[in-house]
Parts: C-alpha cells; structure tokens; sequence
C-alpha cells in the first residue's frame, strides 16, 4: 500500500508541474485565460497531492496507534 500511495502523490505532483509549466507556455502566448485555467488546474492537482500524503499520514500513525494497543 505505500508503493500505490508514493505513485499517486507522484503522480499528483506531476499534474501539478506540468500544469504550471503550461501555464507559463499559454501566458508566453498572450493567453491569459488559458494560463488561468491551467494554473487553477495545477493548484487543484497540488491540494490532492497534500491531500494524498496527510492520508497516508494518518493510515500511518493509526496503524501505530493499533500495534502498540496489543
């Protein structure tokens, strides 16, 4: 399970990259409102990647939580 996590949080990261290297490419154009969007979408990507990595912080410490109750 923690290889699957360290893929998404990869993967997430990623999106997040290539968003804002799109929305510098679109604003180089002169297309503010293209740059917009994929900075918007570059900043959602970045929320799911701390999303995803608090997650996994949690499964972690409850997993702790349950091996040091028995």
């Amino acid at each position: 399970m923690r290889k699957e996590g360290l893929r998404i949080r990869q993967g997430w990261l990623a999106v997040a990259c290539l968003c804002l290297v799109a929305a510098a490419a679109f604003w180089w154009r002169g297309l503010a409102d293209a740059s917009f969007v994929a900075a918007a979408l570059g900043v959602v990507a970045w929320f799911l990647n701390v999303r995803a990595q608090l997650r996994r912080n949690f499964a972690d410490e409850e997993e702790t939580e349950e091996e040091s109750k028995q």
